[in-house]
C-alpha cells in the first residue's frame, strides 16, 4: 500500500517561512495533479494549491504571491513553500495525489504565531 508522508511543518512567527513536502513511499502510477489542502480548527477544508502535471499551479486567492508549488515527477514528490506566514494560514495540511485513485496524506500541523 502506498503512503504519502509529509514533512516540514511545525510553529512558525508571523512573516516567518516553512516548507512542506509530500512524498509517496512507492511507485505511483499515472499521476495527474498533486496539491495541498488544509483545514483550520472549526472550519471546513479548503484547497490551498494544485499543481497538474503539466506543471500549471493555482492557489486559493488567500494565499496567491505567498505560497509556491512545485513537483518532483521522478520522486513523486510535491512541495509547498509558504512565505509571509499569518496567523490565518495555523491549520493542518493535508497533500493529495490524484493518480488512478487519489491518495492523501496524513496531515501536518502548521501554527502561526502573532
Amino acid at each position: 500500500q502506498v503512503q504519502l508522508v509529509e514533512s516540514g511543518g511545525g510553529l512558525v512567527q508571523a512573516g516567518g517561512s516553512l516548507r512542506l513536502s509530500c512524498g509517496a513511499s512507492g511507485i505511483i502510477f499515472s499521476i495527474n495533479d498533486m496539491g495541498w489542502y488544509r483545514q483550520a480548527p472549526g472550519k471546513q477544508r479548503e484547497l490551498v494549491a494544485v499543481i497538474t502535471s503539466g506543471g500549471s499551479a493555482n492557489y486559493a486567492d488567500s494565499v496567491k504571491g505567498r505560497f509556491t508549488i512545485s513537483r518532483d515527477n521522478a520522486k513523486n514528490t510535491v512541495y509547498l513553500q509558504m512565505n509571509s506566514l499569518k496567523p490565518e494560514d495555523t491549520a493542518v495540511y493535508y497533500c493529495y495525489v490524484a493518480a488512478l485513485i487519489i491518495y492523501w496524506g496524513q496531515g501536518t500541523q502548521v501554527t502561526v504565531s502573532s
